[in-house]
């Protein structure tokens, strides 16, 4: 067990590419980051075949020099600074998985590719990657553990992969007699699934058209069956709300400068709902300790817990 796992609360959170945690959870890491809780990022790729929204950098792409991931692993540890963050690691260890791409489907939902490269995660060996997790959770002995939801938010195989393995490597790292070269048993206490409000992107859509904005989020159905990244109100188990740290996470997401720009959709959305925007992230409960009963959603991830 490291040092870090004595903390008192310790947070783990399972994504598939860089960029993820920040966009997602950005808030949440640098609050409890700052309250001295150990906050574990597991990076499952380096996102080699991300598209590249930097003019200048366009040949680190996949179709070009290839070279995308070493710099998006620079992009991350940025963003970590940002946040506060100094425990993240890659799954495997670095280059240990591939970015898996994607394509989409006729309902513009995001699927595997036709042609697949080999070494990607998505074709990943499940018991191979989940015991890579199990000795990160052995060690870390987090009390919450935070991944997608079963696909993956919105498709994307490597989600969908990443919460396959984190849930998988939930379940073997709480069995005693299993591979127990890869550590002492440990089960966490609660396992959680990122979400939005359903009914706060309504209000957030609403809002950017009243101010004239028609552009932004011009493609979102709130009420549509595939738009599964999020979750009807009565769903969310936790919000966390964190004004004051919206300036880290918004360092964290230029810090990902290939990925996300400044006049993409993420910053004009910002500027138009501030805080409302990036300001608040959801949480359904899946398995451990529930949350204790109270009036709304709990506004803490480890309330109940420690």
């Amino acid at each position: 067990m490291t040092s870090t796992a004595t903390a008192d609360r310790r947070l783990m959170l399972v994504h598939a590419h860089p960029d993820d945690e920040t966009i997602g959870n950005g808030v949440t890491m640098a609050r409890y980051a700052a309250e001295g809780a150990l906050v574990t990022l597991v990076t499952c790729t380096l996102g080699e075949e991300g598209e590249v929204l930097v003019p200048e950098l366009e040949h680190l792409g996949a179709d070009h020099d290839d070279l995308l991931g070493p710099h998006r692993l620079g992009e991350l540890e940025q963003a970590m600074d940002a946040l506060g963050v100094t425990d993240f690691v890659r799954l495997g260890g670095d280059f240990g998985y591939r970015d898996s791409g994607m394509a989409y489907d006729d309902r513009r939902r995001a699927i595997a590719r036709d042609v697949l490269r080999d070494g990607i995660f998505w074709t990943a060996d499940l018991t191979a990657a989940s015991n890579e997790l199990v000795a990160l959770i052995r060690d870390r002995r987090p009390h919450v553990l935070l991944t997608y939801n079963e696909i993956g938010g919105y498709g994307h195989p490597d989600h969908v992969q990443a919460h396959r393995v984190a849930m998988y490597g939930y379940l073997l790292a709480g069995v005693p007699t299993y591979r127990p070269d890869l550590g002492e048993a440990w089960s966490v206490p609660r396992v959680l699934w990122n979400t939005m409000s359903r009914e706060r992107m309504r209000q957030g859509i609403e809002a950017l058209r009243a101010s004239g904005d028609t552009e932004t989020f011009a493609d979102w159905d709130v009420d549509n069956p595939d738009l599964p990244m999020v979750s009807a109100d009565a769903d969310i188990a936790a919000e966390i709300s964190g004004e004051e740290y919206v300036e880290a996470k918004l360092k964290a997401m230029r810090a990902h400068a290939t990925q996300i720009t400044e006049d993409g959709p993420f910053f004009a959305a910002g500027k138009a709902l501030g805080d409302q925007m990036w300001g608040h992230e959801y949480y359904r409960f899946v398995a451990g300790v529930p949350f204790p009963a109270a009036d709304g959603w709990a506004d803490d991830l480890f309330a109940g817990l420690v």
